[in-house]
């Protein structure tokens, strides 16, 4: 057990230490599929066809049948790709499976858009729609009625603007509405939107006009895109990236849930990481991406990080995103993000600054089991009640919440692992340790003994799952589809597993439930 603590350990640092190099996602349908589209050279995206061909499921589309709301933009990007592929083995079957599943599918935007809806489904959908019907005809497939108005609004909104500033958030879904490269320029990473299909869709668009030093510099962002992604195929691509304003945050705070934060091994790594937030961290705030805009998210995550390392940041920044009691990931958003909220509310009290009407909020959007699973980031319940668990417990060690400490265990399945899927995920199972590691801290003893159960049987189903330097492949993250923030994801997990066995060790020596 301490050889493999400190085998943790190594990796965890070395992850930390590889966090410079724009970010690593693991490789996206959609992006990949729109990508090819706008290519144009299928002969020379052979492997990137097959790779696309292949994730294909036995239904016919592209995602996990677990999360069918986040089926219909992979599977139309992959439909529209592989039209053009007819010659390719295996695409042609796949187009036939692929209409055949989206006849069968109900539509989810029949008559309102669900709070979760991707980003970007309201300008990449009804695109999708028009481009089908021109090619399926009378293929009965969903149209997605609910987005249509959102389209139009926004649509109207983009009509009154020349060109949008550099890492606006709708250039992210460029390749849904831009139809004029002089709409939109590269940042200095050379993406659109830090999106690999915005920046594919705009490359093509300027080739037509001869933009030839622009379009290099974003087939140089799509090489290092796809590079991100670990595939070793070119062409298969993220659904966004860089994240290097996201990945080292979320690690490190995703460090202090479990409580390594502080850890010697680590401290070196967490030095760098925290030295460059810092001087990255403006009156404005920070986004996922240094040339992204700036959203309440990011910066909360970043002022706790700040904070825990004992910095001083100001609550500035966090203040512009501010609405009344409650807080908005970006300006003009569709709706509020719980966990964005709960990121603010950990912020404010680590700040020691007034939260209550925050706190209300966070505590008014829990299910009837007292959980969290109304979130429009990531795709399982267990994220969002992880860190509210943490926000809520700051600054009140007294905090207790019987109800969602039986509901957590209750959820606990058969094998030791937790998931909103049909299997447990690692990832999973690591934010469910996290919330019972700060509820143990408060609990009697009856409680802290159920809760060590509950670990002991998460650490066998995490061991027997373990292999050192694996890259993790589900994925969970709300984007344009679900994807995984390959390093973050694997932050969570060694997280997850060290704190099971510092538990493990500390209850076989006291011979009773206590937490590390």
């Amino acid at each position: 057990m301490n050889a493999l603590s400190e085998q943790i350990l190594s990796e965890l640092r070395h992850l930390l230490s590889e966090m410079s190099d724009g970010g690593s996602v693991g490789p996206s349908v959609y992006d990949t599929a729109r990508a090819l589209q706008f290519h144009g050279n299928v002969t020379g995206r052979q492997d990137a066809y097959a790779w696309l061909i292949a994730q294909q499921q036995a239904d016919g589309g592209w995602g996990s049948a677990d999360f069918p709301l986040f089926r219909h933009a992979p599977t139309w990007a992959a439909l529209l790709a592989l039209q053009r592929a007819d010659p390719l083995p295996g695409a042609a079957d796949a187009v036939q499976a692929a209409t055949r599943f989206l006849e069968r599918q109900p539509d989810p935007y029949a008559h309102a858009v669900p709070e979760d809806a991707p980003i970007g489904a309201e300008l990449i959908l009804p695109q999708f729609c028009g481009e089908a019907a021109s090619l399926l005809g009378g293929v009965a497939f969903p149209r997605h009625p609910a987005l249509l108005p959102l389209r139009q609004a926004c649509l109207v909104k983009l009509g009154a603007v020349a060109t949008l500033p550099s890492g606006h958030p709708l250039l992210h879904s460029w390749e849904a509405w831009g139809t004029s490269p002089t709409t939109a320029c590269p940042d200095d990473d050379g993406s659109i939107g830090i999106s690999p299909a915005a920046t594919a869709a705009w490359r093509a668009h300027a080739l037509t006009q001869g933009s030839t030093p622009q379009v290099g510099r974003a087939d140089a962002y799509l090489q290092a895109a796809s590079r991100a992604t670990r595939s070793g195929i070119e062409g298969v691509v993220p659904n966004v990236w860089p994240i290097n304003v996201f990945e080292p945050c979320w690690s490190l705070y995703t460090l202090h849930l479990a409580g390594l934060f502080a850890h010697p091994a680590l401290a070196e790594a967490v030095r760098v990481i925290v030295a460059q937030l810092d001087a990255r961290l403006g009156v404005r705030g920070l986004g996922p991406a240094l040339h992204f805009a700036a959203d309440a998210d990011d910066t909360a995550v970043a002022l706790c990080v700040l904070r825990l390392a004992g910095r001083d940041p100001a609550v500035d920044a966090l203040r512009h995103f501010e609405i009344g009691e409650l807080f908005v990931t970006f300006p003009g958003e569709r709706n509020a993000s719980v966990s964005t909220n709960i990121h603010a509310l950990h912020a404010l009290r680590l700040l020691g600054k007034p939260a209550a009407g925050t706190s209300a909020y966070v505590e008014a959007n829990r299910n009837p089991h007292g959980l969290w699973d109304n979130e429009k980031w990531h795709v399982s319940w267990l994220y969002p009640t992880a860190h509210a668990v943490a926000a809520l417990t700051q600054g009140k060690p007294q905090w207790r919440d019987e109800r969602a400490l039986a509901a957590l265990l209750q959820a606990q399945r058969d094998d030791g692992g937790w998931g909103a899927g049909r299997a447990s995920t690692f990832e999973e199972t690591a934010y469910a340790l996290f919330a019972l590691h700060v509820m143990d801290g408060s609990e009697e003893p009856t409680g802290c003994r159920r809760i060590a159960q509950a670990v002991a049987r998460a650490l066998e189903w995490m061991l027997a799952r373990h292999a050192a330097h694996a890259l993790p492949q589900t994925p969970l993250w709300i984007g344009k589809e679900l994807y995984c923030p390959t390093r973050v994801v694997r932050v969570a997990e060694l997280a997850g597993l060290w704190l099971a066995l510092r538990w493990g060790r500390r209850v076989l020596a006291e011979g009773a439930g206590a937490a590390p």
